[in-house]
């Protein structure tokens, strides 16, 4: 089975993808991660993320794996453990980057099909149930205030940057969902058939709980 959740940036989509495939004992994959990999790995080589020549050649050459640890995965490039180096914001802003050119989507989505084919799969991204698994059984779209994400956001990055500021972040989270509402390679929209939850003012275990129920009654 298949089990896809899409949604803009903060809507709680990662958290809850983890927490789903821990309780139904299925792979975690997240996509996002993918691209980050690509913006991460050309920005340590000094390559112009415009260069979409250079960016799909490093989408077809990096070896990214998935591999399972006890806070859901662990993202291997190339063999190297990425842990954190994935997770900061330039990273994040060129992955929005490399995310809107055609044939390093071209490349990833197809991994990331080749990987759902595996088995049992909890994948989260922005276009999971419109263009890389539009016949996943399961298909969620999370949604949530600007604000509301943006203190999610900033709650989980300020420990490593003091200097964060909130008023900031929502803007950069507005101006995210801009680029990838309009983006002309799959932008981020709610597929058809997919049960949309905002998740503003849901705890964790609130929406980990009804998306399982949801799945169970399939």
């Amino acid at each position: 089975m298949i089990i896809a959740i899409d949604g803009p940036a903060g809507s709680g989509k990662s958290t809850i993808a983890k927490l789903v495939a821990k309780r139904l004992n299925y792979r975690y994959i997240d996509t996002g991660a993918m691209y980050r990999a690509v913006a991460w790995t050309a920005q340590k080589k000094g390559i112009s993320l415009a260069d979409e020549s250079a960016m799909a050649k490093i989408a077809q050459s990096l070896k990214i794996e998935f591999v399972p640890s006890a806070e859901g995965q662990e993202v291997k490039v190339d063999g190297k453990i990425t842990g954190a180096l994935l997770k900061n914001e330039t990273v994040g802003r060129g992955a929005a980057t490399v995310a809107a050119q055609k044939f390093v989507r071209a490349v990833l989505v197809d991994q990331q099909r080749q990987i759902g084919k595996t088995g049992n799969t909890v994948m989260d991204g922005r276009d999971i149930g419109t263009v890389v698994f539009p016949e996943a059984q399961k298909k969620f779209f999370f949604i949530a205030d600007a604000e509301e994400r943006g203190r999610r956001r900033y709650k989980e990055l300020k420990h490593k940057n003091p200097d964060l500021d909130l008023k900031t972040i929502v803007e950069e989270i507005r101006q995210r969902d801009q680029e990838d509402i309009n983006r002309k390679i799959s932008p981020l929209v709610k597929a058809d058939d997919a049960l949309e939850v905002d998740t503003t003012r849901l705890s964790i275990e609130e929406v980990t709980d009804y998306v399982l129920e949801n799945i169970n009654n399939l």
